[in-house]
């Protein structure tokens, strides 16, 4: 498969502050995107985007306002043509503990929260953006989603 020409276009990565998001994020800026930095560490996605060029939204991927925001942002810097859902978290607890008392499913939805449904979120709000983009292949591909 061709590599997209991402020269003038834009790219979200979420959790693009720091790991795997941040590495996405430089490769990306190197390749020519402009960059949107949707994390909620501010001091650290303000300082990625200021290297890279790009911008830091504070945004938490659970949240349609917040993934709007990252989208308006992105969009406003080039078409849309890239999301990497790079946000998420884990929670290191047993399913019982010591006592054989289950662990509080609060914990377990929160992690849903931000890996599925947030990871959703900014997959259908980017969708929408990307696809009242022009085409840039001849098939008719608009961008890619990670």
């Amino acid at each position: 498969m061709p590599r997209l020409n991402l020269n003038g276009s834009s790219a979200i990565v979420t959790g693009g502050a720091s790991g795997i998001g941040e590495a996405c994020a430089r490769q990306l800026a190197d390749l020519g995107a402009r960059v949107v930095i949707a994390d909620l560490n501010e001091d650290l996605g303000t300082s990625v985007a200021k290297e890279i060029g790009g911008l830091f939204v504070k945004c938490d991927v659970s949240s349609e306002e917040d993934g709007a925001a990252a989208v308006a942002a992105a969009s406003e810097m080039g078409p849309l043509r890239v999301l990497v859902n790079s946000a998420g978290l884990g929670w290191a607890g047993r399913t019982i503990d010591r006592n054989n008392e289950p662990m509080e499913q609060k914990h377990f939805d929160f992690v849903i929260k931000v890996n599925l449904l947030g990871s959703f979120n900014m997959l259908r709000l980017s969708a929408a953006a990307m696809a009242k983009t022009e085409p840039i292949t001849e098939d008719g591909q608009r961008g890619a989603i990670v």
